[in-house]
């Protein structure tokens, strides 16, 4: 099939064949279909990472959605970016700390790497099948302020293709008021690869939600979400939660870490309670 597919690609190069678009989608989709079913045969059990690194093509986004503006490939990007920064970060297993370990196996990790500052790393095992796990964190992505507390309200503000979200999100004020109210404009991307889920996302800047009256216009980023079955047990799901925010404003680092890697615990114990409501 490869070979057949690259013949019919190579037709396309000639001039009088080169407006046929149609068929030049057709042709690079299946040439990406054949090379993400190579690789996914050739790949090891202990390389996830890699896989998602190789198979989050841009190029596959952009074949089999209708054409983007200029803007929303910048966007994109931006999700890519973020995507690949989050996995890069994750995979070096060197620096990490403990913050928290919790009685039933739930542990917060952080470091502080140079260019980022420092990150938390959340890691948990829920008792729900991915695809559960999955439809709330990214279908219902509009609903987590009615579960989670410290989450006021999150806005799709524009869909991208399949892949990629700008969404506005209002932190709800933190006991005592210690940080004041915060929004986020994000640009979200999520891609589902195999038994794989990367949730990945960055700051970014959204002309039609400037600065808010009374918040303080937070960053994140980057950041992600990643899920996958517990081996040997597909009832369950392994969620690593990279988290990174430069919350402005004059904050002391003891109060903003404490928030932090709080903010982490509680938001596993309030998605178990929401995945127990639902299922």
């Amino acid at each position: 099939m490869l070979p057949a597919t690259f013949k019919l690609c190579a037709a396309i190069s000639y001039r009088h064949l080169r407006n046929m678009t149609g068929l030049r989608r057709q042709a690079a989709v299946a040439i990406s279909q054949e090379l993400s079913k190579l690789a996914c045969r050739g790949a090891g059990p202990g390389c996830w990472i890699h896989q998602v690194r190789r198979r989050s093509s841009l190029l596959g986004s952009r074949l089999e959605e209708t054409p983007f503006s200029e803007m929303e490939m910048s966007y994109i990007r931006q999700g890519e970016e973020a995507l690949q920064k989050s996995l890069s970060i994750l995979g070096d297993q060197d620096g990490w700390k403990t913050e928290t370990v919790v009685d039933n196996g739930d542990k917060v990790l952080s470091k502080v790497l140079p260019d980022v500052g420092k990150v938390f790393r959340l890691e948990v095992v829920v008792d729900q099948p991915l695809d559960t796990v999955y439809g709330e964190l990214v279908d219902n992505m509009e609903q987590m302020g009615d579960w989670n507390p410290s989450v006021k309200e999150i806005k799709i503000l524009q869909k991208i293709g399949k892949d990629t979200v700008i969404t506005h999100e209002k932190a709800a004020a933190t006991p005592g008021n210690i940080v004041g109210p915060r929004d986020f404009v994000s640009v979200r991307c999520s891609k589902r690869r195999g038994s794989t889920c990367v949730l990945a996302g960055m700051a970014t800047k959204y002309g039609a939600m400037p600065e808010q009256e009374g918040f303080i216009r937070a960053e994140n980023g980057p950041t992600c979400m990643i899920l996958r079955p517990l081996p040997g047990s597909p009832s369950q799901t392994r969620l690593t939660w990279l988290l990174s925010i430069d919350l402005k404003g004059w904050l002391p680092k003891s109060i903003i870490n404490q928030v932090l890697s709080q903010t982490q615990v509680d938001f596993a114990n309030h998605l178990r309670q929401r995945l127990a409501r639902t299922a």
